[in-house]
């Protein structure tokens, strides 16, 4: 294991007790079909990472186009079809009025996989990240479609976790104007987390996780997890935790004293669980021909695994 653990605090039990209602729902809101790219499989890869990392429920909030397809690769998943206009266009405001008491009753949302990048998305991403019903977990065209839209930081009032690969973390960079960001990794993961008071994961070798005062390191370094859907899988697996084991702050009475974890934490596990999951898989198999749902699939095995030691 190339991970020491204990520079993670205990995971929250799980009681025999339980049932799914306990263990809260992640959202997925993604998923394309704009007439020219059609994106399913990234949503639904999010969704069974969710699942098989613990919560209670998944839903999928795509375009009612590919929603059928996308509940087939992760059929324990529900599905909130979107409306799309003549254009194949997502109609933002009829989306929000869907969305709104779904997210009422999430407890994280996973936003931008298979998304594409339009206006549509980007009026629906800000309505998103402007209520604080609900955490986020902003991946892939989430981040694409955020740093296409200038002076966003004031309207981020949800609680926020950023999950950018290196190019991701560059054009919102530059959207931020901060230069040279690619030269300490770090660095640039400690700033931008300072300027929109969120969590930034950046991934990669060596994923770096923040909050802006806390910086961590996850030493993984594993070719395996270098194929298409492995993000997604992560941003399951960080939606989940938050679903499971994300407490806020309230005064001085800290997540861990309420049986919880504050988002950072819940960003690390995630990334340890995803690292782990790799790990694994890599051990018996190798350094090439990961498919992301036998990564998903490993997750349960890894949380068996720390749980019992």
């Amino acid at each position: 294991m190339s991970i020491d653990l204990t520079d993670l605090p205990p995971l929250p039990p799980r009681p025999a007790d339980s049932h799914k209602g306990h263990f809260g729902t992640v959202l997925v809101i993604g998923g394309c079909d704009d007439g020219v790219h059609t994106m399913i499989g990234a949503p639904a890869l999010a969704a069974l990472a969710a699942l098989r990392t613990g919560c209670g429920l998944a839903k999928l909030a795509l375009p009612g186009t590919v929603l059928a397809p996308a509940i087939a690769i992760a059929p324990s998943a529900t599905g909130i079809a979107l409306p799309l206009d003549d254009g194949m266009r997502l109609l933002p405001s009829d989306a929000a009025a869907l969305l709104a008491p779904e997210i009422e009753r999430a407890a994280c949302l996973a936003v931008g996989p298979g998304w594409g990048v339009g206006f549509d998305r980007q009026q629906l991403l800000m309505w998103l990240l402007a209520q604080d019903e609900a955490p986020i977990v902003l991946d892939a065209d989430g981040l694409n479609n955020l740093a296409e839209v200038r002076e966003f930081s004031a309207d981020l009032r949800a609680p926020l976790i950023l999950t950018p690969h290196p190019g991701e973390f560059a054009r919102l960079a530059a959207t931020l104007g901060m230069p040279g960001a690619e030269r300490d990794r770090a660095a640039a993961a400690v700033e931008m987390a300072q300027r929109l008071g969120c969590v930034v994961v950046l991934k990669g070798a060596a994923t770096i996780v923040t909050d802006g005062q806390r910086a961590w390191t996850a030493a993984f370094h594993n070719p395996a997890l270098a194929t298409a859907g492995t993000g997604d899988v992560l941003t399951g697996a960080i939606a989940s935790a938050v679903a499971q084991w994300w407490k806020p702050h309230m005064g001085r009475v800290s997540p861990t004293q309420l049986g919880g974890l504050d988002l950072y934490d819940a960003a690390r596990w995630g990334v340890a669980l995803h690292g782990l999951a790799g790990e694994r898989w890599a051990k018996s198999r190798g350094s090439a021909g990961l498919l992301a749902a036998e990564l998903a699939d490993e997750l349960p095995h890894v949380l068996r695994d720390i749980r019992s030691a």
